[in-house]
């Protein structure tokens, strides 16, 4: 199938394309190759991810005083 470019340099993509990718309207750009790969993004809310992180090291059991020893670490 192919994107035909405009005028101001944007991709129209195809329908039968864009249909596989419900509710995506963002999509990572990148030259890989010769070629332009696209990725869908979704994006969340920072808050929201934070949270999922914060959780996430709960349940790992990862506490403030292990990612104070990872950072010193880190900066040796």
């Amino acid at each position: 199938m192919l994107a035909k470019k405009t005028s101001k340099n944007q991709l129209t993509l195809p329908k039968e394309i864009v249909g596989n990718f419900p509710g995506v309207d963002l999509f990572d750009a990148v030259v890989e190759d010769n070629r332009i790969v696209l990725t869908p993004v979704k994006v969340t809310p920072i808050a929201a991810s934070l949270e999922g992180i914060r959780a996430k090291m709960r349940k790992l059991g990862i506490d403030e005083e292990d990612v104070a020893e990872a950072v010193r670490w880190a900066r040796k």
